[in-house]
């Protein structure tokens, strides 16, 4: 689709310093923009590139003025970052407006399916599952039986939401991502060998919860595995059985969270940290990344090292380990005169 700088005005609330008919299909970066895409200008190290783009239409501060003949013609806004975010929201919502339903599909009879949904080609929808308004769910997925999906929620290609799920509003699910596969339960027996345990439980996530592409999330042996409201989770993260996550809590990628452990509200935690089961992790806490986590976490505590220590003790215990081959030196230097060595 094209738009034209008046357009794109209009959108924004701004103002057209240049050709107003100027048009655009695309976007880029400043210091990559090429004719016929449309960009932005928001910190003052990159003000040089204005003057060498070739980008047909730049989003400006309205404060900007040009010390330099430009090209581009411009747009003024009050805040020209805020304003290219609000168009990548609104080019965003374009690109995904998608209705209907595909074939060839699977949708059950029993399936009870919203207004102004779409389901992709080869998406299995099961039996019994209740879809909401304003669903969209992306080619080769598969929702199991008696799945509940929100409002306005986003299903990638080739999500997969197994049986007796239940997931909020304004949800994102990506790519690749798996929503209630079992949980790692097994149990030995006097050859050694183990039987699984059968996990009857599901998956919940409440509304505004965003899961990355490739992350698992296990359902509950008994009872629910639970993402709180507005919880985002990074690519490739890996949540066991049982699991809660406080609302508003943030995880960077390639996390694992063994089973029946519990965190709290808005805690940060890092990518490539390894948490064992069955403790409590408090609210606003933040991990830093490669942590490992054996112990329960009081609210407020700021971890790193493995296993983790403090923040504040971790860096001063680093100071000493780096040191260390100088300050063994010196133990054995001292011993020596002790010891009256020459």
């Amino acid at each position: 689709m094209k738009f034209t700088a008046e357009q794109i005005a209009g959108i924004l609330e701004g103002t057209v310093v240049g050709d107003s008919n100027a048009e655009v299909s695309k976007l880029a970066k400043i210091e990559e923009g090429t004719d016929g895409s449309l960009t932005f200008l928001a910190n003052p190290k990159y003000k040089s590139y204005i003057y060498t783009t070739k980008a047909s239409i730049t989003i400006v501060n309205s404060d900007f003025e040009p010390e330099e003949e430009l090209s581009t013609t411009l747009i003024k806004v009050d805040d020209a970052y805020g304003a290219f975010t609000k168009l990548l929201e609104y080019y965003n919502q374009i690109k995904l407006n998608k209705s209907g339903v595909e074939q060839p599909s699977f949708v059950s009879e029993s399936a009870t399916i919203g207004e102004n949904i779409y389901i992709g080609a080869f998406t299995y929808i099961g039996d019994n599952v209740t879809i909401g308004n304003n669903v969209k769910i992306f080619p080769s997925s598969y929702i199991g039986d008696n799945v509940t999906i929100g409002d306005n929620t986003i299903v990638f290609s080739g999500g997969k939401i197994y049986s007796d799920c239940i997931v909020g509003n304004n949800c994102v699910i990506n790519s690749g991502a798996i929503i209630g596969a079992d949980g790692f339960g097994f149990a030995p027996n006097e050859k050694g060998e183990y039987s699984k345990v059968p996990q009857i439980g599901n998956v919940i996530l409440e509304d505004n919860v965003d899961i990355g592409a490739g992350t698992t999330i296990d359902r509950a042996t008994l009872g629910s595995t639970v993402i709180r409201k507005g919880v985002k989770l990074d690519n490739q993260i890996q949540i066991a059985h049982n699991v809660e996550i406080g609302k508003n809590t943030v995880i960077a990628a390639q996390t694992g969270i063994a089973g029946s452990t519990k965190i709290g509200e808005n805690c940060q935690i890092g990518g490539q940290v390894g948490i064992v089961g069955h403790i409590s992790i408090g609210n606003n806490v933040k991990i830093q990344a490669q942590s490992g986590i054996g112990r329960n976490v009081k609210d407020n505590e700021v971890l790193q090292g493995s296993p983790a220590l403090t923040y504040g003790d971790y860096n001063k215990s680093y100071v000493y380990f780096k040191n260390l081959p100088k300050i063994v030196k010196n133990i054995n230097e001292i011993e020596k005169k002790v010891n009256g060595d020459n």
